[in-house]
């Protein structure tokens, strides 16, 4: 990061005789009555004038920030998903990054380089030059970030401390090491602190194993699992109790499985987690799926789609009636698509109802319905009484029984567009379920519009991407699925704000197939899978090997998460 820093004296110099609000209406981002309106709010009631602005509704903190950044040459951090060594954090006390809205993320050649949201603050940077004895670089953070950075970095570290205050990385089970040593505070902390810290890095399960010399414990994060924690076995069973009454799941029973739920505050917002446990041989272990109900719903135009794809499918959403499917493996992100079509469908004017096991997004104007099994809620019955209330378009978070699909089936037939989520690998698999579960090819043919298949792929992450020559293998890949050549890749090569994995964040890769008649005359002539997915490729549709080695092509992805996710053997 520290060739994208800048230096707090050549900062200072920089925004010497230039006001932040001088500098936001030469950017045309307020207008001059705007800054006068909120210079007699500075002065009286004081605050920094930026967050006055921001309170106002007059711009967002994020635009103040882009401003400065292009102003100033200091990048902007995004701090979520960032660990921080403790050997950085131990140079600035946690009192004083609380106290001062600052956080340190790395030293490079003996620099430290600390994130901050308001720059020209030059008496802090003067303190943190004199605490640390460290020439300073600082880049750029939203405040509120920058706070919850501090809680869970700060708290987080605590967790596998031993007890001669040195921090214990991960070893293999095989070696194992003196774990009895390790300090196990809490168990009500220590979930806590769990939880922090898996949604400060963006993961989206926690799982808790036991094994024979350690208890480990993993974070999904962009779809892979990575070691977190190594813990003496002996934590597990005071963790899994306190996680399963925090559940409603039963304490003594530690061999059969069971699940649950329950909600934990995380910062300044809520999350929901749900919870499996089952036996081993070696304990009782535990998988926690995180549902963040605070996340920003993502728009269809953000999800990933190639502009062709994502133009057919908003043609399909404009149909009345009928039945559009989205398929793909648990995590491939079919439920952010659903929410995605749903939140691009008029609200005001249509009549909207979910029905959801769980609802991971709370709709304005919208009818949700929870499954809950034990209480005879199931997917068929919701259905039934979702039918009665005149709805316009029924979302149906997975079809997943014969009862299901065949009313799904007559819903879209009597005049409702229903959007549903199936287990199936690609699109013309997912036709084949629907028979599976007992659906006639002739009603799939009458009923169906469009069928959506998709995977998520990780992106390259951006702050450490740089161009290389693509290996033979990686060149053969490519051209049996593009038939072209490729000449570069991009690849990350590890930075702290990736957590030198090389990747940040992830983006979906689709294939969607629209009915006509060409495809319905194959499947009711009792076509096989194979013909209905080729007649649609000679129709032009892109497959979703092709859609993630478009975005290899882009710079955005590396080949072997591709294959890798979309199961394809060259």
């Amino acid at each position: 990061m520290l060739e994208q820093t800048i230096n707090y004296t050549d900062m200072a110099r920089r925004i010497s005789g230039k006001r932040i609000g001088d500098l936001l209406v030469e950017g045309k981002l307020i207008t001059s009555s705007q800054l006068q309106i909120a210079l007699e709010v500075q002065r009286q009631e004081g605050g920094r004038l930026g967050e006055i602005l921001v309170r106002q509704g007059i711009i967002k903190y994020e635009a103040l920030l882009e401003l400065l950044s292009k102003q100033l040459g200091v990048p902007i951090v995004d701090l979520k998903g960032r660990v921080i060594k403790r050997e950085v954090l131990d140079l600035v006390p946690e009192h004083i990054a609380k106290t001062r809205n600052i956080i340190p993320v790395e030293v490079v050649d003996d620099k430290l380089v600390i994130v901050m949201g308001h720059p020209e603050d030059i008496i802090t940077i003067d303190d943190i030059n004199l605490i640390t004895g460290m020439k300073i670089y600082i880049a750029l953070g939203n405040p509120s970030d920058i706070e919850e950075a501090i809680t869970f970095n700060y708290q987080s570290n605590n967790l596998d401390m031993g007890s001669d205050g040195n921090e214990r990385g991960v070893e293999s089970d095989e070696e194992g090491d003196d774990d009895e040593n390790i300090d196990f505070s809490p168990a009500a902390q220590n979930v806590n602190k769990i939880v922090n810290q898996a949604v400060h890095d963006g993961a989206s399960d926690i799982h808790i194993e036991p094994y024979k010399k350690r208890l480990r414990i993993r974070l999904r994060i962009d779809g892979v699992l990575r070691d977190k924690y190594s813990l003496p076995v002996s934590a597990n069973d005071v963790l899994l109790s306190r996680i399963k009454i925090l559940s409603k799941m039963n304490i003594a029973e530690r061999r059969r499985p069971q699940d649950g739920q329950f909600t934990i505050k995380s910062g300044k917002k809520f999350i929901d987690i749900r919870v499996a446990s089952m036996g081993t041989a070696h304990g009782e272990r535990a998988t926690l799926r995180i549902l963040d109900k605070s996340l920003t719903l993502i728009s269809l135009d953000k999800l990933g789609f190639l502009p062709d794809t994502l133009a057919q499918l908003k043609n399909m959403l404009k149909i009345t009636f009928g039945m559009i499917l989205v398929g793909g493996p648990t995590g491939s992100g079919k439920t952010t698509t659903l929410y995605s079509m749903i939140n691009h469908l008029d609200r005001q004017e249509l009549n909207i109802m979910t029905i959801e096991d769980p609802i991971e997004y709370n709709f304005a104007d919208i009818s949700q319905i929870q499954v809950n099994e034990k209480s005879g809620i199931n997917f068929s019955t919701s259905l039934k009484s979702t039918l009665r209330h005149d709805p316009d378009v029924i979302l149906i978070g997975e079809i997943r029984d014969p009862d299901t699909a065949r009313i799904a089936v007559q819903a879209a037939l009597t005049g409702h567009l229903v959007l549903a989520s199936i287990h199936a690998s690609d699109v013309s698999s997912m036709i084949f379920r629907l028979i599976h579960l007992g659906i006639e090819p002739y009603l799939i043919s009458s009923t169906l519009v469009g069928l959506l298949a998709q995977r998520l792929v990780r992106n390259v992450c951006s702050y450490c991407v740089e161009k290389n020559a693509p290996s033979e293998e990686e060149v053969k890949a490519y051209q049996e699925i593009m038939g072209e050549e490729l000449t570069s890749v991009s690849t990350g090569k590890g930075c702290g704000i990736c957590s030198n994995s090389g990747y940040r964040g992830r983006t979906g890769i689709f294939e969607l197939l629209s009915m006509n008649d060409t495809i319905r005359s194959r499947l009711m002539s009792g076509s096989c899978a194979a013909d209905i997915k080729q007649e649609a490729l000679n129709q032009g549709m892109v497959t979703m090997a092709q859609a993630g080695m478009t975005k290899v092509k882009q710079g955005l992805c590396s080949i072997n998460d591709v294959l890798r996710s979309t199961y394809s053997i060259v």
